[in-house]
């Protein structure tokens, strides 16, 4: 008989809650494919190279994707923002029509925290793409604190309702995914990104 534990503190519980995706997945990928295969998976590309927005085959490695694929129509969604309004894909898309950046993200996170500056100087160096940060599985004002300490000027917004987390059901975290101007997704990164590969995936993926 397998015995099991609780876990000993609300924050133990909170850490075995964010397990199945973030640390779990990772390890399944690791009995499987070793370090590079991490790697692989963490960088995407569904033939094992980093910049092709795709995953690995997951069937054959023994794990899922429920996620929506590249050339799908993105999820809508409505998230509370940090400035106190509400963001909505569909809106915007209707009324401002630049393409998205879409990144998710968590305060906990260590990739998603050290990939932020770059998307800041990202945002800043791409005024033609809107750039919004969805922080998810995360506690609000942690995500808020840290977001403020990097000086984040592009939107951010709050996966309260855990509606985004839902729909795009991301493997792991950092996850990125390229929108375009009529709702498709483009391309989806998997695993931190610098400022370098942020402006080569934008350019391919809406040209300029």
């Amino acid at each position: 008989m397998t015995q099991t534990t609780e876990p000993s503190s609300p924050d133990q519980a909170e850490a075995s809650r964010r397990l199945p995706r973030w640390v779990l997945g990772l390890a399944a990928v690791a009995m499987i494919v070793g370090v590079v295969g991490i790697a692989t998976l963490v960088f995407a590309g569904g033939d094992g190279d980093p910049t092709t927005g795709t995953l690995p085959d997951l069937a054959a490695l023994g794990l899922e994707d429920n996620g929506p694929s590249a050339n799908a129509t993105a999820p809508d969604f409505t998230v509370p923002t940090r400035d106190g309004g509400t963001f909505t894909l569909s809106d915007h898309l209707a009324t401002d029509g630049r393409p998205v950046f879409l990144n998710l993200w968590a305060s906990w996170c260590p990739p998603c925290r050290a990939e932020m500056p770059a998307i800041q100087q990202a945002s800043i160096d791409h005024p033609d793409v809107l750039f919004i940060g969805v922080s998810v599985q995360d506690d609000r004002v942690a995500a808020q604190a840290f977001a403020d300490e990097i000086g984040v000027t592009y939107t951010i917004g709050y996966d309260d309702e855990n509606v985004v987390d839902a729909g795009y059901a991301p493997l792991g975290l950092p996850a990125t995914y390229l929108i375009s101007a009529d709702g498709e997704i483009v391309e989806r990164l998997f695993g931190g990104l610098t400022e370098q590969q942020i402006a080569e995936r934008l350019a391919a993926a809406f040209g300029g």
